[in-house]
């Protein structure tokens, strides 16, 4: 009871910060940042979308942070890199409504500061692989491009639309996961998706059709900056002029004119040619065309360029099998058949990345399993009491000794599952992959069963209803 109190009154406390920002907004007041960015002391008032932006960002984002600070670790580090690109945004809708729409070599360089934003955001992903709340960063990271909006036109709402569904597929996992363990993670599911759902609603209705600019403000950037740079210097004095050219204008004159010449004769301009016997002509003799070689055509060089850019030799990466901390390492492994890790613990995470020709041997029972970018990879394992994910691989092979709860397969072509007696109850998800066979004991063998790949959807009256497709034909 006391808990559903305490939510009732932290959603009151949200609406009413909300409707305060929404109504209590006092015209003209710049924020020091916007000030630097455009040059100006604060006496142009803030256009209406820049206000409705604040809306969003001390409301959804906001909250989005607090829910991430609750989890801590990882999560909390990456909502202060998401927090930070939403202001870098609203900086740049600032810088919008006070000058008119630059051109496009003027607009990546405006665009920089949102764009590095997001690219800390990915890589802080991108180095935290083996962190238990790898579904949560994967969230944020795969959606942040919506930012990207401001420089998407006619439609950017669609954009930002499809960046959510992008992130759904990690929230559905997240709250899977925690479905029945911690609901705080279903609480900031919701407040990472509120965000998508509100930015939408603001561009539907300040920028349905792009970013608005101000037609009557600024027409050339402002300098971020520093002092503008010189000019360059003037371009050097051109070649002097070639007191030959009359000649040879003359020579070529005289040459156009006896061709010219030649070509009036009519008739008689084949009289000096010399007949050519059938003996000598190489169609109607085949001997003549085995005695002759390849000519190479005078207008293609066949030779190098010396000039020609020559990309390096890549640099074979070192293979790494080891233990950091909570998370096995499998690293860079080439056609190695005899990889075994053999002293796991519950809490133990296994990484598997650009391993090809390979097969590796997990003993015991560890937390989860990751198989990253791997080609012709072999897994055989006993116990996962998480997840067994396998992202942008090629033709892996996983067999099950003992028990795993679920098995993910995103972007895979080509990924064969060998399940034990004890795993029948595994759940199978699948997303963007092909060729996916889950492999069944019967009588001292397997029979094999293909995932389906092509479905059906059909509304039933009330939602979509959406089944695997037969093959026909």
């Amino acid at each position: 009871m006391m808990a559903e109190l305490q939510d009732l009154v932290e959603r009151l406390e949200k609406s009413v910060e909300r409707l305060e920002l929404a109504s209590l907004k006092i015209p003209g007041a710049l924020s020091p940042v916007s000030d630097a960015v455009n040059g100006d002391n604060g006496d142009q008032d803030l256009a209406p979308y820049v206000e409705a932006f604040d809306v969003v960002l001390r409301g959804a984002v906001a909250d989005f942070v607090k829910h991430s600070k609750i989890l801590g670790e990882d999560v909390e580090e990456h909502a202060e890199m998401f927090s930070a690109a939403f202001e870098a945004q609203r900086d740049f809708l600032v810088m919008a409504c006070k000058r008119q729409q630059p051109l496009e070599n003027e607009m990546n360089a405006l665009l920089k500061p949102i764009s590095d934003r997001i690219q800390e955001i990915q890589n802080f992903r991108e180095k935290n692989r083996g962190s238990k709340l790898f579904n949560h960063l994967s969230a944020v990271s795969e959606s942040i491009s919506a930012l990207g909006w401001v420089a998407v036109a006619p439609k950017p709402g669609p954009y930002v639309k499809e960046m959510n569904d992008a992130a759904t597929f990690y929230t559905n996992r997240v709250l899977k996961e925690y479905k029945d363990i911690d609901k705080r993670h279903g609480e900031w599911v919701k407040s990472f998706l509120s965000i998508w759902i509100e930015l939408q609603a603001y561009i539907k209705e300040y920028h349905t059709t792009g970013l608005l600019w101000n037609k009557a403000g600024l027409a050339v950037a402002m300098p971020l900056c520093g002092p503008c740079p010189p000019p360059p210097p003037p371009p050097p004095p051109g070649p002097p002029p070639d007191l030959l050219s009359e000649t040879s204008k003359d020579k070529a004159s005289m040459a156009r004119s006896q061709l010219f010449a030649q070509l009036n004769q009519g008739e008689g301009i084949t009289k000096g040619l010399r007949h050519v016997p059938d003996d000598q002509k190489s169609h109607k003799n085949p001997n003549l065309r085995s005695q002759c070689g390849a000519v190479n055509s005078p207008s293609k060089s066949h030779s190098t360029s010396p000039t020609s850019p020559v990309s390096p030799p890549q640099q074979p990466r070192v293979p790494v099998l080891e233990l950091e901390g909570k998370k096995w390492k499998v690293e860079y492994q080439e056609n190695n058949n005899n990889l075994v890790i053999s002293e796991t613990e519950l809490k133990h995470v296994a990484y598997v990345y650009k391993c090809n020709n390979s097969t590796l041997n997990i003993q015991g029972k560890v937390n989860s399993i990751i198989v990253d970018s791997c080609k012709k990879l072999g897994l055989v394992f006993d116990n996962v009491v998480g997840i067994v994910e396998i992202i942008n691989s090629r033709d892996v092979q996983v067999q099950v000794m003992g028990k795993v709860p679920t098995i993910s397969i995103n972007k895979t072509e080509g990924c064969h599952i060998y399940l034990s007696e004890e795993s029948l109850g595994c759940e199978i998800i699948s997303a963007k992959s092909s060729e996916m066979n889950v492999l069944i004991p019967q009588d001292d063998d397997y029979k094999e069963y293909a995932v389906p790949e092509q479905f059906k959807t059909t509304w039933n009256g009330s939602k979509l209803f959406t089944e695997a497709a037969e093959n026909v034909g």
